[in-house]
């Protein structure tokens, strides 16, 4: 230990691995005030990667007050050497952190040059710029390269939304069948929206056969990690029997817990199953109160059966 406190004393790029070595409790005790003080020391001897972990712990107040001035001001130094998960930070810092204003342009700015390093993060933040028209204008081609660029790294998120422009051919020739893969990819990494889309493709025959038994799998992964999509799939499968057998409380179960994140069409459908006592006790003023919700969450159907209940004298 003494050899490598020397080694640390004497060079940047040692106090940094120090650093990290308390941060990930590498054969030492995690402590990560010991972390954020290597971390300084290497930084302010303008070694990159150390500028980088320490506008991580003071942006996170990790072992240090946390500051966001002198999470920037490390960043940019790091950033100025080209460092691109540095840039990226500043990215980040630019949308939305404590005393930074919010400037979407300037995140774009940040996000490009570590984009075009090949930092899959960027590259996925680049994609959602010109997916959603934030800082740049919508531009669907392009969010297409660029989730393409992050999900061939692996990067879930880039996997799911690449999927979700296959799903609809939005920037790219719709592929049912391509939606289906990038999906798959970001499933096996336990992404939710992943394994509902997947639980919802397989339900619906759609990009592959028709299988109920994958649908329930992947709906159920989804699920339980509260995906209201994938809960909503579920309350229809026990309400149908397809797939499983059917069983109306379950189907309120799933579509309850869909209901209670806001979700308008589980909200109206279990206003269904209220006003016709199906898996729960008929309860006609709690199915009206249900309707009126989920036609305030912009599920627009229910208002007609809103209006039916109240002008029914409910």
């Amino acid at each position: 230990m003494k050899a490598l406190l020397d080694a640390a004393n004497n060079g940047d790029a040692e106090a940094h691995n120090l650093g990290l070595k308390y941060t990930n409790g590498d054969g030492i005790a995690h402590d990560h005030a010991e972390s954020a003080k290597w971390f300084k020391l290497a930084a302010d001897q303008g070694h990159a990667y150390a500028q980088v972990s320490l506008g991580v712990s003071y942006l996170e107040g990790r072992g240090i007050a946390q500051y966001f001035t002198e999470a920037l001001k490390y960043f940019q130094l790091a950033a100025d050497q080209g460092d691109a998960s540095a840039q990226f930070n500043l990215g980040l810092m630019s949308e939305a952190v404590g005393e930074v204003t919010l400037n979407y342009t300037e995140a774009f700015q940040w996000y490009q040059l570590a984009a075009e390093q090949g930092f899959a993060p960027a590259q996925f933040k680049l994609g959602f710029r010109f997916d959603t028209g934030k800082g740049v204008a919508k531009d669907h081609v392009e969010a297409a390269k660029w989730y393409h660029l992050a999900a061939v790294q692996g990067l879930a998120p880039a996997q799911v939304n690449l999927g979700k422009l296959y799903s609809v051919g939005r920037g790219v020739t719709q592929d049912s069948t391509e939606a289906l893969k990038w999906y798959s990819l970001a499933a096996d990494q336990e992404d939710a929206k992943a394994q509902g889309y997947l639980g919802a493709m397989y339900y619906h025959g759609d990009g592959a056969t028709q299988d109920y038994t994958q649908a329930l799998k992947y709906s159920v992964l989804a699920a339980e990690q509260g995906l209201p999509l994938a809960q909503v799939m579920l309350g229809s499968m026990f309400t149908s029997g397809n797939g499983v057998s059917q069983d109306y409380a379950e189907a309120v179960k799933w579509f309850r817990l869909a209901a209670q994140q806001g979700d308008g069409f589980a909200q109206a459908t279990l206003g269904i199953m209220y006003e016709n006592g199906t898996g729960v006790e008929q309860d006609l003023m709690k199915a009206k109160m249900l309707f009126k919700t989920a036609y305030e969450n912009g599920y627009q159907p229910a208002c007609d059966e809103y209006n039916r209940l109240k002008k029914a004298g409910y």
